[in-house]
């Protein structure tokens, strides 16, 4: 397997800005060690001495590889077009089992957003217990969510923007080393890889491709955690925000959002796990009580079905929200109960269905 390796690490460093003709080369001829030998010669030496000294880094460090072709590969990522055909990781890394959440946001956060932050992992943690909290380790809302996977005692996986040579920002290596024993680092660079600006935007894809759900927490009207979103729309995962006032600047990106229904509006961890039609985890007394249904529907939940009746093809939950002027909170929480007693339907992207 080294030997393949050596071919992987060689293809990768030498693909690394055309990563669809690396899959398209692998899907013709099988292996690295066979695209390899359709290698222009010119090209060779310096890949091979790359991936040479990439394989002794490996070996040194204990690192872990993840190939494109491999039955380990991150199965959401793999899904992606543009995603990564190698990967490296260090720490126990659990990439294709139960809940992943990325977390993301603006590196100047309020005490607000650190706070929704702690209470959306913490309590996450209690509904879903298999969760997993991904993020990129910087400033603000990133670390803040690393540090609340770390607290509730649940994996947390870091995204670089650089090689497992160093941390960045280097005051949060304590964070990164407890990360690598309660879930893992995992990034596409070579050691020796700078944290370069355009490294973050391209990290910010694997963010967004190994979850199942992406959080904005707080953002500006610009920013890096926006371009997270957007690739994960691309992706068909689901976006989520929590909205703030008009005046917060934190908050500009994430009101757009909403705005635009290019995000779910939540308020709580609980709302999250609805969208996402999670089984959460619930004391005995409730799960009886919710087993009792029956069709006898509050004036409320009467208007939401109305409504949806008015529109054969759905209807999103955030305009539902603003014509009813009700709470987010109060109005998922009936669509749940319609949809449990079989007259709705939800559909992906935060749609909602009455059914005939």
């Amino acid at each position: 397997m080294t030997d393949e390796l050596l071919y992987q690490i060689a293809l990768s460093w030498l693909y690394r800005w055309r990563l669809r003709d690396e899959k398209a080369l692998l899907a013709r001829y099988g292996s690295a060690s066979e695209v390899w030998q359709h290698v222009d010669e010119d090209t060779k030496p310096q890949a091979m001495a790359k991936a040479q000294a990439e394989l002794e880094f490996i070996h040194q460090h204990g690192i872990r590889t993840y190939y494109y072709q491999d039955a380990d590969y991150p199965l959401r990522l793999q899904q992606c077009p543009d995603s990564p055909v190698l990967l490296y990781g260090k720490g126990p890394l659990q990439l294709n089992g139960g809940k992943m959440v990325s977390i993301v946001g603006t590196r100047m956060a309020t005490d607000r957003g650190k706070e929704l932050t702690r209470r959306l992992v913490l309590d996450l943690k209690e509904l879903v217990p298999d969760v997993t909290i991904i993020s990129g380790l910087a400033y603000g809302i990133d670390v803040a969510a690393h540090r609340a996977a770390l607290e509730a005692g649940i994996p947390t996986v870091i995204v670089p923007a650089h090689g497992l040579d160093r941390v960045y920002p280097t005051i949060h290596r304590p964070v990164a080393v407890k990360a690598v024993e309660q879930g893992g680092i995992i990034t596409e660079y070579t050691s020796g890889t700078e944290p370069e600006k355009w490294n973050f935007v391209a990290r910010n894809r694997i963010i967004a491709g190994l979850a199942d759900a992406v959080v904005v927490v707080e953002s500006k009207a610009k920013g890096g955690s926006l371009i997270t979103a957007r690739m994960a729309q691309d992706y068909n995962r689901e976006v989520l925000t929590f909205p703030g006032r008009t005046t917060d600047e934190q908050s500009q990106g994430c009101n757009k959002l909403i705005r635009d229904n290019q995000a779910v509006l939540i308020e709580n961890a609980e709302d999250l796990t609805r969208v996402m039609q999670w089984q959460v985890e619930r004391p005995k007394t409730l799960q009886t009580e919710m087993v009792g249904l029956t069709i006898d529907l509050t004036k409320e939940q009467q208007t939401l079905l109305d409504k949806l009746h008015e529109q054969e093809e759905g209807i999103h939950i955030n305009l539902l929200v603003m014509e009813t002027q009700r709470p987010y909170s109060e109005v998922v929480g009936d669509l749940m109960l319609l949809e449990m007693n079989g007259v709705i339907k939800s559909l992906p992207g935060g749609i909602y269905r009455a059914l005939k």
